[in-house]
């Protein structure tokens, strides 16, 4: 719901904090429901047809195909104002396709450079980039361990990542989103509520 979320707001002037653009959603797992959207449109007090056009759609098969989406979406972000990129999730399928240990270091070249091509295409379009990750046990941490969960794609996704957010269930509808690195915000702690109509103010 975040991504589904940023995708309306994106849309909105920039006077209420959005930013006057299209949105490129790449979707790995399936997750985009643009029935969500036109909820969220509604709240915001937008045309849902309107909104559901500038959002443009690509579904990635494999890592390759995820890659060469980028290069797709370079072309559409010459021709038009995109304020917005989102990956759902940028690990998934590069999981999948590079199975074991005996992989892992083309799995995390590759997803290296993934990396390098969104950073590119932030800086030579001016857009936001939202990426959206896994975690795991990691199997060396102790039972005593302070959090024994670790994002997939370790170092190479922290340092490509400008800010970094941590997303926990809490009670209910609702969810606690913690900073864990960022240049500009300092580490805090706020609630939110995931609702039909997109993310809100938790209610507690």
């Amino acid at each position: 719901q975040l991504c589904h979320t940023l995708c309306v707001t994106c849309q909105l002037p920039v006077n209420q904090g959005g930013g006057e653009g299209k949105a490129i959603y790449l979707d790995t797992e399936g997750c985009f429901r643009p029935e969500n959207l036109a909820q969220i449109a509604e709240r915001f007090g937008l045309n849902a047809d309107d909104v559901l056009d500038n959002v443009a759609v690509a579904r990635a098969q494999n890592s390759e195909h995820q890659m060469q989406l980028l290069t797709q979406a370079s072309a559409m972000m010459a021709e038009s104002r995109y304020a917005l990129i989102i990956c759902d999730s940028a690990t998934a399928l590069f999981r999948t396709d590079f199975v074991g240990r005996g992989e892992l270091a083309e799995r995390q070249q590759q997803l290296a450079l993934f990396m390098r091509q969104l950073q590119r295409l932030a800086n030579e379009y001016g857009v936001a980039v939202v990426i959206t990750n896994q975690v795991v046990s990691s199997p060396d941490s102790s039972m005593f361990a302070k959090d024994p969960l670790k994002p997939i794609g370790g170092n190479i996704i922290a340092h490509a990542s400008t800010t970094r957010l941590k997303l926990r269930k809490g009670r209910g509808e609702t969810r606690i989103c913690k900073v864990i690195d960022s240049p500009t915000l300092p580490e805090a702690e706020a609630s939110f509520a995931i609702t039909g109509q997109g993310i809100n103010d938790a209610s507690d």
